[in-house]
C-alpha cells in the first residue's frame, strides 16, 4: 500500500509545527549539485501551505536555496516521518527583532508525503537540548520564534 501524499500539512503536522522542533532540511548543494542535509530547529507553520524557518544568513543553506529553490523538510511527528517538499525563497536576509544575522526562509509546500516504512510507527520523537547558557538559549529561541510567528 502506498503512503499518503497530501498537497498541504495535515492537522497533526500543522500543530506539531507551531513550536520549535528538530527537523532535517535537504537542499541541493550550490557547488557540487549533490544533496546537502542540515538539522534545524527554528521552524514554524504560519498556515497549512507554508513553512517559515530561520538560519544563519551566511549559511550554506541560503546559498543553496538561492541557486536551487527545491527543498525537503523531514519531520518526525504524529507517530510517523514526513517529507515536506516545496520551493523555498529568502523572505528576508536579516530578521527583525533578533540579535543574530538570521535569514527568514519561506517554503511554499508542494507535497507532504508520509515516508515511514511499512508496518511501523515512531514510538519516541527525537529530543535535543541546547548546550550553551540555558537562559540565553531560551531568550534567543523566544525572539526567533516570535519573529517567525510575526513574519
Amino acid at each position: 500500500m502506498a503512503n499518503a501524499v497530501e498537497k498541504k500539512l495535515i492537522e497533526p503536522l500543522f500543530q506539531a509545527l507551531q513550536k520549535e522542533r528538530f527537523v532535517t532540511l535537504a537542499t541541493i548543494d550550490h557547488e557540487t549539485g549533490g544533496p546537502n542535509v542540515s538539522s534545524i530547529s527554528w521552524i514554524f507553520a504560519p498556515d497549512e501551505e507554508r513553512l517559515y524557518f530561520a538560519v544563519d544568513n551566511r549559511s550554506r543553506i541560503v546559498k543553496n536555496i538561492q541557486k536551487n529553490p527545491l527543498v525537503v523538510v523531514n519531520v518526525i511527528a504524529n507517530e510517523s516521518t514526513y517529507a515536506i517538499s516545496g520551493r523555498a525563497s529568502i523572505k528576508a536576509e536579516k530578521m527583525e527583532g533578533v540579535p543574530l544575522k538570521l535569514a527568514l526562509v519561506e517554503l511554499d509546500i508542494v507535497e507532504v508525503r508520509d515516508v515511514m516504512f511499512y508496518g511501523s510507527k515512531i514510538s519516541v520523537e527525537p529530543k535535543y537540548e541546547k548546550t550553551y547558557d540555558a537562559q540565553a538559549a531560551a531568550k534567543l529561541d523566544n525572539q526567533v520564534m516570535t519573529a517567525l510567528r510575526n513574519a
